[in-house]
Formats: C-alpha cells, sequence, structure tokens
C-alpha cells in the first residue's frame, strides 16, 4: 500500500472512531507497528494529528475564540504592530477571523482607514471607533467562532475590493501551504484573498505546523508573512523561494 494512501486511511479511521492505538491501528492497514509509528510521526510533522501514548488522536475542528483569545498574546501583539505599519491612511483593509486579527484591530484605533471583517470581535472593538469606516460581511453566524460564514459572505466580498488581506491560518505545512481546521470557513478565506491587492498571512511560531485539514492556499497566493517562527525556520525558507516576504517580528 502506498504511504499517502495508508496516510488517508489512519486520518479517516481517528476521524470516524476518535484515539486509536498503534496495534489497533496496525491491524486494521495489514501493516508493521513499526511502519504506523513512522506514518503517525509523519502526519505529526505536518500538523494533522497528535501522537499520544500508545496511539495518535485527531483534533477536529477550530477551538471556540474564547478559549485562544489569551493564548500567546505578546507574540500575536507583536505581529499585529508589525502588520499596521505597513498600512498607509486612507486604505481599505481586510481583516480574517481569529485572536491575532482581533489583535491587529485593537492597533488600528484612530487611523483614517476603511475595515472590512467577517470577524465579530473585530467588529466590536473598532465599532464606536468614528475614524474607522467599518464594513461587516454578512452571513451565517458561528457563535462559538465568533464568525460570520456562508455564500451571503462570499457574495458580498466579490463586490468589493481591498488594499490589504491580513490573514489568519491554523496550520503551515513544511511546504508553505496555509491550512486550516475548519471547511466552512475556507471559502471566505479564498474569496477574501481573490478581493485583495496585497495578502500578508500573519502565523506565529505555533503555527509551524499547527494543524488544520483543509488547504486554504499556497505560497504563491501570498505576498507576505509576518512571523516570529526562528530565522532558519525551514518553512520561511519556502515561502522566501516562492517569492513571498518574510517579515520576522
Amino acid at each position: 500500500m502506498l504511504a499517502e494512501r495508508r496516510h488517508q486511511m489512519i486520518l479517516r479511521a481517528l476521524r470516524s472512531g476518535g484515539p486509536a492505538a498503534v496495534t489497533d491501528l496496525s491491524e486494521q492497514l495489514g501493516v508493521s507497528a513499526a511502519t504506523i509509528r513512522r506514518d503517525l510521526l509523519k502526519l505529526e510533522e505536518e500538523g494533522l494529528l497528535t501522537r499520544v501514548h500508545g496511539g495518535a488522536v485527531v483534533e477536529e475542528g477550530d477551538q471556540p475564540f474564547a478559549e485562544v483569545a489569551g493564548v500567546r498574546v505578546a507574540e500575536k501583539d507583536a505581529l499585529a504592530v508589525a502588520a499596521a505599519d505597513m498600512i498607509e491612511d486612507g486604505q481599505s483593509v481586510l481583516l480574517d477571523i481569529g485572536t491575532t486579527a482581533y489583535r491587529l484591530a485593537r492597533q488600528l484605533h484612530g487611523r483614517r482607514l476603511t475595515v472590512i471583517t467577517s470577524n465579530l470581535v473585530v467588529f466590536e472593538e473598532l465599532a464606536d471607533d468614528t475614524a474607522v469606516e467599518l464594513v461587516l460581511l454578512g452571513g451565517v453566524l458561528r457563535r462559538e467562532y465568533r464568525s460570520l460564514v456562508g455564500f451571503l459572505t462570499e457574495d458580498n466580498l466579490r463586490q468589493l475590493h481591498a488594499d490589504w488581506l491580513f490573514l489568519g491560518t491554523s496550520g503551515v505545512r513544511p511546504s508553505g501551504q496555509i491550512m486550516d481546521t475548519t471547511v466552512i470557513e475556507v471559502p471566505v478565506k479564498r474569496a477574501m484573498i481573490a478581493a485583495s491587492d496585497q495578502v500578508v498571512l500573519l502565523a506565529d511560531a505555533g503555527k509551524f505546523p499547527g494543524t488544520g485539514m483543509t488547504k486554504v492556499c499556497g505560497p504563491e497566493d501570498l505576498d507576505t508573512v509576518v512571523t516570529n517562527a526562528p530565522s532558519d525556520s525551514a518553512t520561511c525558507s519556502v515561502f522566501e523561494q516562492a517569492g513571498v516576504k518574510v517579515v520576522r517580528v
């Protein structure tokens, strides 16, 4: 059996049945335990599962906004400051869902900007700031994740143009692929990319490789990556080879 096919079967088993032991996966796939262990190591390196004692587990879905809002705040604020410095007054800015985009919104108070977002926490942060022209995209409410999604959101984006998109991610693969854990968010992210002149990925070191089962885009769709990942990160080298500017903070 080809390794790629085996990896797909392992992930399918973990998603449908929950945590599984190496011995169980070995029996299901008809391969040795040593082969399964190598497969699990490879899949963990790609952010597709988490190894646990004697086996592995797949953690599906984004964590609710409230659970991650207080995680790595200093790192996210450093990224947000660097991102805010890129924007000139009078420009239009698309802000993605997630906590890093929220930290960036906090840096935009008092700026003469147009901010477009499907992120309700960004909307709430800037709603009373009269300097900012604020555009809230329509869509279906995802309450725990504080975002709007669906065909209405995508239709809104097709009618808009932004100078900048600041994109969040669940994980960045070693190949430079940008991933997300929730399928329903991906079409909105892709529509945001299509609506923007400059696409900036905000990804702290914890997102390398992070998590995610669905590809949002490749490095060819990005203009800049703002990160605090180590300077010798192989993934950052992939971005640079693809012509993406890497801003380290």
